[in-house]
C-alpha cells in the first residue's frame, strides 16, 4: 500500500515576488497567504466568485507538472492563455511515496481537453470521444476512468453534474480515496460534494484562507436556509 498524502503540503516562497500589490498576489485571500496542508483523502477550497480559489488550484497543478488546460500530465500544449506565476513560487511538500496517476479536471476547459484528445487520438487507442457525450456524461465517464494510486485535482467538477450525478461523482471518489488510495484537491461551490465526510475545507474569504467546518461554508448555509424558507425568500426577492 502507497503512503497518502502524496501531496503533503504547498509553501509560498515570498523571496522572489516583487510586488504583493499586483495580481494574483494582490487578492486579499492571498495577500498573505504561507502554507496549505492537504488531506490524505479529500481537500476541498471553496469562496465566492473572485476570491482566488480557482487561481489556488490553478497554480496547485501547474506546480504539479499539469497543463494549463488539464487532463493527464501528458496533455500539455500551448494554450494561447494568461497564466500567473503563482505555481513558480508554491514549494511542494511530498511524501516518499509517488502516485501511480494524474489527472486535472477543469470545467472551462474540459470541452478543449477533449477536443485535443479526439486530435491526437484518430483510432479511439484510449477509448470514446467524450464529444459524443452530453457534458455531464462526459464528466462522469472521465471519472470512471481514473485510475488508483491517483492525484487528482478538480475545478468546479459540480459545473456539468445534475444533483444526482453530484452524489455519484461523490460515491466515486469516495471509492477512488478509501478503496483505491488516491488523493483529492478540489475546488467547489457544491454543498453536495463538500459534505464528504472527514475532508478538510479552505474557506477562501477578505479575511484570508481558513480551515472550516462543513456547517460554516456558505454553501450550506445559504442552500439549508433557501430549501427551508424558500417561499419567503422568493417574497422578499422577487418584489
Amino acid at each position: 500500500m502507497k503512503a497518502k498524502p502524496y501531496l503533503k503540503e504547498i509553501l509560498l516562497n515570498p523571496e522572489k515576488i516583487s510586488n504583493r500589490n499586483v495580481y494574483p498576489y494582490s487578492i486579499p485571500t492571498l495577500k498573505n497567504f504561507k502554507s496549505l496542508r492537504f488531506h490524505p483523502d479529500v481537500t476541498f477550497i471553496v469562496g465566492e466568485n473572485g476570491s482566488g480559489k480557482s487561481t489556488l488550484i490553478e497554480a496547485i497543478a501547474l506546480s504539479q507538472g499539469f497543463g494549463f488546460d488539464g487532463g493527464t500530465k501528458g496533455v500539455q500544449y500551448d494554450p494561447r492563455e494568461t497564466i500567473t506565476d503563482l505555481h513558480l513560487h508554491l514549494k511542494s511538500i511530498k511524501s516518499f511515496s509517488k502516485p501511480d496517476n494524474y489527472y486535472f479536471l477543469r470545467a472551462e476547459t474540459f470541452y478543449k481537453v477533449a477536443s485535443y484528445l479526439a486530435e491526437i487520438d484518430p483510432d479511439r487507442e484510449y477509448g470514446d470521444y467524450l464529444h459524443e457525450f452530453s457534458h455531464g456524461e462526459a464528466f462522469m465517464k472521465t471519472l470512471d476512468k481514473l485510475g488508483s494510486k491517483g492525484l487528482y485535482i478538480f475545478d468546479e467538477p459540480e459545473a456539468a453534474l445534475s444533483p444526482s450525478r453530484q452524489l455519484a461523482a461523490l460515491a466515486m471518489i469516495n471509492e477512488l480515496a478509501q478503496n483505491k488510495h488516491s488523493q483529492f484537491i478540489i475546488a467547489t461551490h457544491s454543498p453536495i460534494l463538500l459534505s464528504y465526510p472527514s475532508a478538510v475545507i479552505f474557506r477562501l474569504d477578505e479575511n484570508g484562507i481558513t480551515q472550516v467546518q462543513y456547517e460554516e461554508t456558505e454553501q450550506y448555509l445559504i442552500t439549508k436556509e433557501f430549501l427551508n424558507n424558500y417561499k419567503n425568500i422568493l417574497g422578499n426577492l422577487l418584489k
